[in-house]
């Protein structure tokens, strides 16, 4: 039988080890603080919000983007994203993290072009989760893909293995991190759907998640947010009544997010 003592030496052991090979560095978002921190930062400031629903399959949150809607020229979506969780948007690009970016497409065909916001897909099938060695990478039960910061390694596997080059790796040491979005050097991220928002327990009129909340702002209202498994919701009711096609649905990973228009 196994003594709390003797399993308190093992964990200090194993963190131990860890810390030798350099795997409990990318735990680290900035000098002083670390992922658990400001978690725990998040969480008493979230004290005053109503209290969580459970995590559950009988919700699948999704996004619906209207590309007939949405302009080449427009980056407010981006820009909600990147104040939203603190992302700096200066840089070079090809270090600089992207949450979400907007790609121009030409139907060869026609000619017809789109301005697409392209982001974490949230497949019910996510190649990312498959590849990942340490289970940093994971599917909610609500459909949500996320990344485990603490048992992230960097190793960049989900970044390969992703179609959409929706994942971005941090380079720098961060610094002024949002409680709701702790980051950190070393390890790799990409769209929550502002999972902080729903976590919260607000009501679903409030749910949508900052790059909806910026196009609409812009009086464009191309992006919307809810449960895809609700046939009575607005996302459902909106893809029922204009259709929606799924990014290289021939990969048949049952994204999160559709699109109209494409």
């Amino acid at each position: 039988m196994t003594t709390p003592q003797a399993t308190d030496t093992s964990r200090l052991a194993r963190r131990r080890f860890l810390q030798k090979l350099g795997l409990l560095s990318a735990a680290t978002v900035s000098s002083g603080y670390t992922l658990i921190e400001v978690s725990a930062k998040a969480q008493a400031a979230d004290d005053s919000q109503p209290t969580a629903q459970a995590v559950t399959a009988k919700k699948r949150w999704g996004l619906l983007i209207d590309t007939s809607k949405c302009s080449s020229g427009c980056d407010a979506c981006v820009r909600g994203c990147n104040a939203e969780h603190g992302i700096d948007s200066s840089g070079d690009d090809t270090t600089r993290a992207q949450w979400i970016r907007k790609v121009d497409l030409e139907d060869n065909l026609t000619g017809k072009e789109s301005s697409v916001p392209v982001m974490c897909q949230h497949c019910d099938s996510a190649p990312c989760v498959d590849v990942c060695p340490t289970g940093a990478s994971f599917k909610r039960a609500d459909g949500i893909v996320l990344v485990n910061k603490h048992t992230c390694i960097g190793c960049r596997y989900c970044m390969m293995a992703c179609p959409y080059k929706a994942r971005s790796f941090i380079h720098e040491v961060l610094t002024d991190q949002k409680p709701s979005a702790p980051r950190g050097k070393g390890t790799v991220e990409s769209c929550t759907l502002c999972v902080h928002r729903i976590d919260r327990g607000e009501t679903e009129a409030n749910l949508q998640p900052a790059c909806a909340v910026a196009c609409t702002d812009e009086a464009h209202s191309a992006i919307l947010f809810g449960d895809l498994n609700d046939p009575q919701s607005p996302i459902r009711t909106k893809i029922d009544e204009i259709g929606a096609t799924q990014v290289r649905a021939d990969l048949a990973l049952n994204t999160g997010v559709r699109y109209h228009g494409l």
